[in-house]
């Protein structure tokens, strides 16, 4: 017996927390405050906070776009019917802070009109008003918006308002966008009192010098853990690397440990309290493995059945992405040249452009990206109706599952996405071109928006993957799709919490980092008040 197995049965804790993204970092930290309170961290990856295209912000969408195997699981999603049967990478980071510390790094809280959603299913605890005062505990706001009633100055997590000084083409871009749209430009679309329009300045997960902001630089910094992964100054917290999760343990239906690769050699550790699992796109396969999931498909996989549940892996969303392409002004920057964390060239949020919709909900978030002397609008439709499914293929906990994201799956979603190149784009390349005729929208061609058939074959050819999967262990009453209650409780067992993206009840209206941070502070507030 190996020395990792013969220790085993020493690590005893109070919780166990299962991923170090947004959710399980805040949630450590939370729990382990008080000094008294123990908790495990299982972080498959490493700690590369250091390493400079983690570090450095100019990196992140050269991250997003090539899936560096040092930094990501390595996966691929099932081919796409609806978009004529491509696949697309199926994965997140693998390295401490999860997918904050690969992603595209935007701020962008879900708006009051979601959250009014949520409260109505799930009651007050998530409000509107109470996930404004949590963002604020969780903020430290540096932009042009100085309201404490909007923002938070004295949080643990970094968000920087950026550039200070739009250059000629985001000025340019935002101003085509308001023709075209109609909607004035605003500050701040985190404000609930503006939450459409066009802007010149994101709002970013970015330290003030322009560093990347992640759930490791936030919650598990130096002055919470030392390098080795010990909690400092007291702190009864220990984050375990290279350590992969393969199930929950139970006894009858109380979940009380875990078993994970920890370097390769099998290990067990046990919670006194409760297990988290906030591993993002791999919490259903984790539920799934553990034997919480649809009883024919465990039974097939050979997985003891501990609690039947048709909705785990159901219910799976994502946005769409598309793209349009303008030809620009040589002599226009698109970022300042002495602000290149800035990332993108202006933006907007808008509704829904197909007739009858509410023009007071968010329903397409456009974003500038300039590169090579193009500038880039990347699309994307926030309100989808297509729904996918996650599945495991067997009980190999290292077999990578049956994602499919059924993209299109819904013909209503190409309706609209089609609709939004036919109205918001085409008239917004005539106002840029009006304001620099430089600007020519080149990718599609306007002929190609002007043809029905055409432009349906652009938009499957031209369609990108999107990181912003939710919902496929939604938080909702079990007879209404649910997999957690509203405190993120597994529903048929004891001690088990679901706390990420995977229990979104209803399709966030951006994107997903600052809905996980949510999630995992107000999951943690409620397991304090339970003590």
């Amino acid at each position: 017996m190996n020395q990792l197995q013969k220790n085993s049965e020493n690590l005893n804790f109070d919780y166990i927390v299962v991923g170090t993204g947004p959710s399980g970092a805040v949630i450590a930290k939370t729990l382990t405050d008080d000094k008294k309170t123990s908790v495990l961290v299982l972080e498959a990856g490493e700690n590369n906070d250091e390493d400079k295209p983690i570090r450095d912000s100019t990196f992140a969408p050269e991250l997003e776009e090539h899936f560096f195997s040092q930094y990501f699981w390595q996966g691929e999603g099932i081919p796409q019917e609806g978009l004529d049967e491509r696949s697309f990478e199926w994965t997140t980071g693998r390295l401490l802070g999860g997918g904050s510390s690969i992603n595209g790094e935007q701020y962008v809280r879900p708006t009051s009109t979601v959250f009014r959603k949520w409260e109505r299913l799930l009651g007050s605890l998530w409000s509107p008003q109470q996930a404004i005062e949590n963002f604020k505990i969780l903020e430290k706001y540096n932009g042009k918006t100085h309201s404490p009633d909007v923002h938070g100055f004295n949080g643990r997590i970094d968000i920087r308002q950026a550039p200070k000084n739009p250059t000629n083409m985001a000025k340019k871009l935002v101003s085509a966008m308001e023709q075209a749209t109609g909607f004035p430009r605003i500050l701040d679309y985190n404000d609930p009192r503006t939450p459409i329009g066009p802007f010149t300045r994101w709002q970013l997960f970015q330290q003030p010098n322009g560093r990347r902001e992640s759930s490791s630089t936030a919650f598990l910094s130096s002055d919470i853990m030392n390098t080795s992964g010990h909690g400092v100054n007291g702190r009864k917290l220990r984050v375990f690397f290279k350590s992969t999760v393969l199930r929950v343990l139970f006894n009858q239906k109380r979940a009380v440990g875990v078993e994970f690769l920890r370097e390769g050699e099998y290990v067990r550790a046990y919670a006194q309290k409760k297990i988290i699992i906030s591993a993002g796109i791999n919490s259903p396969q984790l539920l799934m493995l553990s034997g919480i999931g649809p009883t024919e498909l465990l039974e097939k996989a050979n997985i003891p059945v501990i609690f039947d549940n048709p909705n785990v892996g159901r219910n799976l969303r994502n946005h769409t992405l598309n793209t349009a392409v303008f030809s620009t002004n040589p002599s226009d920057n698109g970022l300042p040249l002495n602000d290149t964390n800035a990332l993108y060239v202006g933006g907007a949020f808008l509704p829904n452009p197909v007739p009858g919709t509410s023009r007071n909900r968010r329903g397409v978030q456009l974003v500038g990206i300039s590169s090579n002397n193009l500038l880039t609008i990347a699309i994307l439709f926030l309100q989808p109706k297509s729904r996918g499914t996650i599945k495991i293929q067997s009980n190999d906990p290292l077999k990578i599952v049956l994602a499919d994201e059924g993209f299109l799956e819904n013909t209503s979603d190409l309706e609209v996405v089609k609709t939004i190149y036919k109205t918001y784009i085409k008239n917004i390349a005539a106002e840029l071109k009006a304001i620099d005729p430089a600007y020519q929208l080149i990718s599609p061609t306007p002929d190609i928006i002007d043809d029905e058939a055409s432009l349906e074959e652009f938009i499957k050819q031209n369609f990108e993957h999107n990181h912003h999967q939710q919902g496929a262990l939604r938080m909702a009453p079990l007879d209404k799709g649910g997999v957690v209650d509203n405190k993120g409780q597994v529903y048929g067992v004891r001690d088990l919490i679901v706390a990420d993206d995977s229990i979104i009840p209803f399709t966030v209206d951006g994107n997903t980092s600052a809905p996980a941070y949510l999630i995992g502070f107000t999951i943690a507030q409620r397991l304090l008040k339970q003590e």
